[in-house]
Formats: C-alpha cells, structure tokens, sequence
C-alpha cells in the first residue's frame, strides 16, 4: 500500500478545505451557505455550504457508476482500504479534534472530541476486521444450499449532530466494507466536522464511493425517497425517524434506525455494600459519566435514575461529590471535561424541563441555574432529587447536563416504571451482585442493558433499539449484513 497523501496538521490548514465563502456549481449558479458558530463563544468559525435534491441526484449518479466496480473488490482489498482510511484519519486526529470542538463545543479531553476522533479510527479498523463467510445452509447429499452476503448498492446515510464524526463512521464503515456506496447528509448544525472527516476519508477511498452532502431537510427527505437508494441509516429523533420510514415507503426501502432514547438506570439496594470508599467513588464516577458523557447529549446516556429508598441519600451525596468535581467551560482549554449545548434550541429544552421540574418541587442538588447573560449555550451541571416519576424532565428525553433521581420503595415497581416510556434503546442495572443484576435486566425492554455501566458501546456487539427507539442493528457481523442483503443459492 502507498504512503498517505500530504495532509494538513494544523486546524488552519484544515479549515479552508471546509469552509468557504462561495461554492460554484459546474453551470456557475452560486450554492448557498450558512455562517456556523461556536456554541461556546458564538463566534463564527466559517461558512458551510447549504446543497438542495440536485447536489443529492449528482451524486446517486456518480455512486451509480462506481458502486458496481467497488462491489467487484475481495472483502480483503475493500478492507485494506478501510484500514487506510483509518490511517488517514489518525494523520489528521488533532485539527479534526480542534473542528470538532469548535463546532460542537465538545472539550477536547474526557469522553469528547478526541475521544471522538480517536472512536472513528477504531471503527473503520473493526469493521476492516470482520469477517461475513458464505454459510452453508444444507447439505443433506441431496440438497446443497449456501447463504451469501451481497451489496444493497447506495446507502443513504443521514447523521445527527452529538456525535456527527464518529455516528458518521458508524454508518460509512460497514456500508463501504460490504461493497456499498454512500450519499452521506451531516446535520445542519455540524456540517464543517462531518465535511473534513469525508474529505479526509476520500483522500485514499476510490473517486465517488463515499460522498458528502450537506443541506438542511431536503437533502434528507430525498435521500430517504431516492429510488436508487436502496437502504438509509439514520440516527436522530424519533419523530424525524417517522418521517423517513413514510418517505421511504414508495420504494420499500430497507432502513436502520437509531432513535431518540430515555435510558433508565436502576440501582439495586445492595449497591454499596461492601464497597470501600475507593470502589464507592469509582461507582460514583461510572454512573456521572453514563448521565453527562458529552455533556449529556448522547441517545443512550443515562436519562434517569431510579435509587432504593434504602440507599437513596448515600447515592445523591455520591453524584453530588463527582459533580462538583467536574470542570465545565471552553472545549479548546485543556482541564475542561464538560461543555456547552451544541445548538440554543437544545439549550431551550434543557432549560426547560428544569424550570418545570422546580415549579413541581423537586429539589435542585446542583446545577438549575443557568447565567443567561453569559456568551454560549452553557447549562451548569444538574442533579434533580425528590422528582415525581410523571415529571416532563423523567419522562421527556432532556439531552443535556442533567440528571433527575427517582426514589423507589418497590422494586417491581420500579422496573415497570422503566418501562413505560416508549423509548426502548438503552437500560442499566447496577448492583454488587451480578446474577441479580442480569435477572432484572432481562426484564427491561431496551435494545442494551448494561450491568453497572451505562453507553458503553463497543465494535464488536450489535446495537440498537426498540419500541420507540427504532429498529434495526449496527456493529459487528450483524451490523455488516444490516448494510446487505441475503442470496440464497440451492441446487
């Protein structure tokens, strides 16, 4: 394999290749774009181009063209592809860490944007390391019948802005190792972050297999109605995903969807039982870390949490000490580990469902008072005790820095609480003894349950969700056949 092209390492001489004040069509119509500001500080960090349904055409055609060849490449050789593309990104991890704070406002330490950068690598490697065998479905001496993997064609793949990089990753890596082309539309709110990373991957992919196209919600809506796209992935809201399965319905296009999630933790009585301080503390930090990875704006985070009466105040006093620990501010200063809201609209969400919780009387431990005279989208870092089950801030996906606690008596009842909500894509149980950890795991209806951890998504184990939450799996040798589709040969 060649050496990598020349790539930039700095974040001013990635910038440029990203942003500019003007794109020219080939027939000199001008592409409109949008100023794209640091959540942050608010200010402007450059102009993203804003394309429409033609831009999404241009690039079927060209994928159209490609695809069938690329198709035609061993898993062996696509693979080595996808290890260089992984190569490339680790070339350009630090100005992409840099674009991916600006725009996001993610710090660039903790579980955030280098974090991020570092996730996309890792991806593209896992998903180059998989292997889909041809399975032999009979073979009885008088029936012989094999089951094979094959590309779906396009993949149209449409991202959120939490994590545009590596959910991006998520969606391109095993779409391109099983043959596919993709048309992939970034959020309107990280357009510049999801543009270097493709840019960056087109370095060493073949012309016209991977592209971008940024655009607000007319590049999505015909992407997801395309005839010659074949599947879509999406990760976002629930509502949106409801959007895409009607678009889609004309030409029954296949789809995985990642939803919105309202991830319930419940902690079992026996939590801290036998716990020195030391291993007390390290609980503490694990579930703050499952709530405000990414300063909460994360789909399967830890949305709420449901603490025995029993242990109740041992475990708000256990949040409270990590909280206040945990330094929020700029994403470029080195300490910080939290940050802003990405965008003001979530910040509105947020802040809202705080102020009702108040007006309802629960009972603030931290947090709840944003400076809304300070520049960016900060929200302080929120634990909300004593909140009634029926409060919107429980039962409303608040995707940010805040963290209600529910106090139960009845552990069934607790479980069936957890339940209730439509959203079923993430769940956790935390507790000293695992064999009655895993029994009440198996009785919550999310896609995941982890077992005294929460989030901890990993290449190898499938992923998705269910109810509400959508459908469909990604990562490892499920999340590869998720991007193809079955042959059956008999005879």
């Amino acid at each position: 394999m060649s050496e990598l092209p020349t790539l930039p390492t700095t974040f001013a001489e990635l910038l440029p290749i990203v942003t500019v004040p003007l794109e020219r069509r080939p027939d000199g119509d001008v592409v409109s774009s949008r100023a794209v500001h640091d959540p942050a500080t608010g200010q402007v960090i450059g102009l993203a181009p804003v394309h429409g349904a033609e831009e999404v055409h241009e690039a079927v055609a060209v994928a159209k063209d490609i695809q069938p060849e690329w198709a035609s490449w061993s898993h062996a050789e696509r693979s080595a592809v996808l290890n260089r593309a992984a190569d490339a990104v680790d070339a350009v991890a630090e100005p992409l860490a840099e674009l991916l704070s600006r725009e996001t406002g993610k710090p660039l330490n903790g579980p955030n944007a280098r974090f991020e950068v570092g996730a996309c690598s890792a991806w593209l490697r896992a998903a180059a390391s998989l292997e889909v065998p041809e399975e032999t479905v009979v073979d009885d001496g008088e029936t012989y019948a094999t089951l094979t993997w094959r590309p779906v064609g396009i993949v149209g793949a449409i991202g959120p802005w939490n994590w545009p990089m590596m959910i991006s990753i998520w969606q391109i890596a095993p779409a391109l190792r099983m043959g596919n082309a993709v048309i992939l539309k970034p959020s309107e709110n990280t357009t510049l972050s999801v543009r270097a990373l493709g840019w960056v991957l087109n370095q060493v992919l073949p012309a016209g297999v991977l592209t971008v196209v940024p655009g607000e919600r007319e590049v999505g809506a015909v992407i997801a109605g395309h005839p010659d796209i074949r599947k879509v992935m999406f990760t976002g809201s629930t509502a949106t995903g409801r959007r895409i399965v009607e678009a889609s319905a004309g030409n029954l296009k296949r789809l995985t969807l990642e939803l919105g999630g309202n991830d319930a933790g419940i902690v079992l009585s026996d939590l801290f039982d036998d716990a020195s301080d030391e291993r007390r503390r390290e609980i503490a930090e694990t579930l703050f870390w499952g709530a405000f990875i990414n300063t909460g704006q994360t789909c399967a985070a830890l949305k709420r949490l449901y603490v025995p009466d029993a242990i109740y105040d041992e475990v708000c006093d256990a949040l409270l000490s990590v909280a206040r620990e945990v330094p929020m501010g700029v994403g470029l200063e080195e300490e910080n580990l939290l940050g802003p809201l990405q965008n003001p609209a979530q910040f509105d969400i947020v802040d809202r469902l705080v102020e009702d919780a108040k007006a309802s009387g629960a009972r603030v431990l931290c947090g709840g008072f944003p400076d809304r005279d300070a520049p960016g989208n900060f929200y302080p870092t929120t634990l909300v005790a004593d909140i009634d089950g029926d409060a919107a801030l429980v039962t409303e996906e608040q995707f940010g820095p805040v963290l209600p606690i529910i106090r139960y008596t009845d552990l069934d009842v607790a479980v069936a609480e957890a339940n209730r909500l439509e959203a079923g894509l993430g769940a956790s149980v935390w507790s000293a003894d695992a064999v009655a950890a895993r029994e009440v795991a198996a009785r919550l209806e999310a896609g995941t349950v982890w077992i005294n951890n929460h989030g901890a998504v990993d290449p190898r184990i499938p992923f998705g969700g269910v109810k509400g939450s959508g459908y469909g799996l990604e990562f490892g040798v499920e999340g590869l056949k998720a991007v193809a589709v079955a042959q059956v040969i008999n005879g």
